[in-house]
């Protein structure tokens, strides 16, 4: 745990509680699988790398616990992230369409020109990321790309919705980029139609053709969602990575 990222959140927020910096921290190191899912939560060890008692510790990953991203386990002592499979993705997955299909094709109706080229110039550097087999890139692109449109919908239920989902999605596509270094070549089926897949999102809004945003953006997830299931090798494909990073 980096400590000197803890004070960072102390130095921006004096007035918060540490419990809820704690929480913060572990929250952003776990959507981010820099705590890889599954793993195990020390309380000492988190509260002697931070340089602080163990209470607010433990009141951090009581929270974390509530909003579901930390586990007990029947028969195992400890607190351990939740981890990521693949009937749990596709059941996300299937929120996530439904959710952003049409947010896509509101934004056809709704958003203005301003709007339409950020996203276009997002989509476009997702586009060069891919291209450059950028894993980074990809990453700094994809989400605020997705987050942008869900935003500029114009229905606030919508955006409520994405916010409850979104920090599950962060972990999944950072799972996913994962799957995307393994098989890093010319021949990655994903790599060869997801690039375009933004695009053509955008260039339906511009057209301000809502049933075709809504198809672009379901063709999208459709292509992520199947890459990852074909990860595997025939298992579960987060099986193999949670096992990698123990």
């Amino acid at each position: 745990m980096d400590k000197y990222k803890l004070k960072e959140y102390m130095d921006a927020s004096p007035d918060a509680k540490l419990r809820d910096l704690v929480m913060k921290l572990l929250y952003d190191e776990i959507v981010s699988l820099r705590i890889a899912p599954g793993s195990k939560l020390n309380v000492n060890q988190i509260a002697a790398s931070l340089g602080i008692s163990r209470t607010p510790v433990a009141e951090a990953i009581g929270s974390l616990a509530e909003i579901g991203f930390v586990v007990t386990r029947p028969g195992q002592t400890g607190n351990f992230v939740l981890e990521l499979n693949l009937p749990d993705m596709i059941n996300l997955y299937q929120v996530r369409d439904a959710v952003e299909c049409e947010a896509a094709a509101l934004c056809a109706y709704n958003c203005d020109d301003n709007v339409v080229r950020q996203l276009s110039r997002l989509a476009d550097a997702f586009r060069d990321s891919v291209e450059r087999r950028d894993i980074r890139g990809m990453k700094d692109t994809d989400m605020p790309f997705h987050r942008l449109l869900i935003n500029s919908c114009g229905n606030p239920y919508i955006v409520q919705a994405y916010e409850q989902i979104l920090p599950k999605l962060i972990m999944y596509q950072a799972s996913m980029l994962e799957f995307v270094v393994q098989q890093s070549n010319e021949h990655n089926p994903w790599l060869s139609s997801v690039k375009f897949n933004h695009i053509s999102v955008v260039s339906a809004i511009r057209m301000r053709m809502p049933a075709l945003a809504r198809q672009c953006m379901g063709e999208h997830i459709g292509t992520s969602l199947n890459f990852t299931s074909l990860s595997g090798d025939a298992e579960d494909p987060f099986a193999a990575l949670q096992r990698k990073e123990r």
